[in-house]
């Protein structure tokens, strides 16, 4: 099959009502290609629609119906995608928890969505996922780890599969890094319409083989199955990923396209300069991903120094894909920009936030009253993102509304600041923040994870990297007044993006700076 052939077919296979009927017609096209693969197992399209439907008239006999509830909080693994379309194919409400999350989390995600059951690994890791269930009161708990533990019947029994694809069938969580999570509800359409973006921005063809190093439970789980499903090609699952023992995993499959989002590509650079000039990823050619912004200097690194493209994109747990940067877009639009919206992706920015309207656009949450709050009264939602869009169609975002810092009256930009931080040779990576100040409102406080550097190259200290930043333009007003170097930005463990929430509670503690190297200077 061509290339034009399998986008012709990709975009026809996008028009499917559900998930389900865009299995079932994947499998009619290629039964023997391999979707998913994982250490030395392959699962072929058509066996995922047939594990699929033998795993849902197990459920089905537990007791799953369509509208059920069902929590799952599972690996990254062919057993936990198997659960999934099984419960797509009877249509239930599924309850998507990353598997890191622990008593809080998953308490509130159980109790709001008012599941009725809950699937989990056992012991995983360490935790005892059993156990958590059984002291937060979980209803109808069941092991979904091995391939022996899934549930199993006989298909004849089942009922039709959904044929509406835009009733609410999946509640996913955000990340509730500063209260209590969100409900965030998803169609089957929502999902298929996110995923179709990703798929075809990338020109992605059926011989590529892509990767999955991010937790299965997070949105990117059906963006990326989506685009699988489309092109009819597979991708490596990784259950744990850590570099460098992931990359026996890439190199013995044959990855053409990785990423996630852009501490990945960080890390598969750092990776890549322990030896220059030697692929670390020979059949790799393109990485791709979004979930966090990118500064310029990680695109040119990357292509300068792995000799691949990369292309990064926008999306949100309510938005699963709203730009996507394209591999034959200007080197300038790759660097600079989120990409294009697709064909049905209206975006508007007021007062310089980005609002959205759409097929992929969740329907809302879970609280009616915070539904309310997040759509304007044309319908689009408030992304709390900055941003502009250029004459050319492309996205760029400024920053976060929260991470605007107001320093005596003026509007600062953190991303701005980052930005041009990441392009000085003694940063790893850094977070600016504003912290309350009482004679400026906030001052600009940047958090560098210092970079390896060659001997005598001097201490990272505020002064230099002020002086570094009047050299690049930086205007006076703009210029941090405070420096902490730490040994490691916190992250979450899904798209490893920085929590600037924790270094905002830290730093506006004096007493809790101790074990940090700290300085302090006045912008006049």
């Amino acid at each position: 099959m061509n290339a034009d052939t399998a986008t012709a077919t990709a975009h026809a296979l996008g028009s499917a009502r559900t998930l389900w009927e865009l299995v079932a017609r994947r499998a009619e096209l290629t039964p023997d290609r391999p979707v998913l693969l994982q250490d030395d197992r392959a699962l072929t399209f058509g066996e995922l629609r047939a594990r699929s439907e033998r795993v849902a008239a197990g459920l089905y006999g537990m007791g799953v119906r369509p509208g059920t509830v069902v929590a799952w909080q599972l690996p990254t693994r062919i057993e936990t995608a198997l659960l999934s379309f099984a419960l797509a194919r009877l249509g239930a409400v599924q309850s998507p928890v990353i598997p890191f999350y622990r008593d809080r989390e998953v308490g509130f995600a159980l109790r709001e969505s008012k599941a009725e059951f809950f699937a989990v690994p056992g012991v995983w890791r360490g935790f005892d996922y059993l156990e958590m269930a059984r002291r937060l009161g979980a209803k109808g708990v069941f092991q979904a780890y091995g391939d022996d533990e899934l549930p199993d019947g006989d298909p004849s029994l089942l009922p039709p599969p959904p044929a509406d694809g835009t009733a609410v069938r999946w509640i996913y969580w955000t990340s509730g890094t500063t209260s209590d999570p969100k409900g965030v509800l998803h169609t089957d359409r929502s999902l298929i319409a996110g995923g179709s973006c990703l798929a075809h921005a990338l020109r992605l063809t059926a011989s590529d083989v892509g990767s999955m190093a991010f937790p299965y439970a997070h949105i990117a789980g059906p963006d990326y199955t989506v685009m699988l499903l489309l092109y009819g090609f597979p991708a490596v699952m990784f259950e744990q990923f850590a570099l460098p023992d992931a990359l026996e995993g890439y190199r013995r499959h044959g990855v053409t396209v990785a990423g996630g989002s852009t501490a990945f590509y960080s890390m598969f650079l750092a990776e890549q300069r322990k030896q220059p000039g030697v692929p670390v990823i020979p059949s790799l050619r393109l990485l791709a991903g979004g979930g966090a912004p990118k500064p310029p200097d990680v695109y040119h690194c990357v292509v300068r120094e792995m000799k691949v493209q990369l292309t990064h994109g926008y999306g949100m747990t309510e938005v699963p894909m709203i730009t996507m940067g394209a591999p034959d877009d200007t080197v300038e639009n790759l660097a600079t920009t989120e990409g294009r919206p697709p064909e049905g992706m209206e975006i508007r920015v007021v007062g310089g936030e980005v609002r959205l309207r759409g097929e992929a656009v969740c329907q809302g949450y879970l609280d009616p009253a915070q539904t309310a709050e997040a759509f304007d009264a044309d319908g689009f939602l408030r992304t709390g993102d900055l941003g502009f869009l250029t004459e050319s169609g492309h996205l760029v975002l400024t920053g976060r509304l929260k991470d605007v810092i107001i320093r005596k009256g003026e509007n600062i930009s953190a991303k701005e600041i980052e930005d041009l931080l990441h392009t000085h040779p003694g940063v790893q990576d850094v977070a600016v923040v504003g912290l309350p100040d009482a004679e400026r409102g906030e001052l600009v406080c940047a958090v560098v994870e210092a970079a390896q550097q060659p001997e005598g190259a001097g201490e990272l200290t505020l002064a230099a990297l002020t002086a570094y930043l009047r050299s690049e333009g930086l205007s006076v007003h703009k210029l941090p007044e405070r420096l902490e170097v730490v040994d490691a930005l916190p992250r979450n463990e899904t798209l490893r993006k920085v929590l600037k929430y924790k270094l905002r509670e830290r730093y506006s503690e004096p007493a809790s700076r101790s074990a940090f190297r700290s300085e302090s200077a006045t912008v006049k």
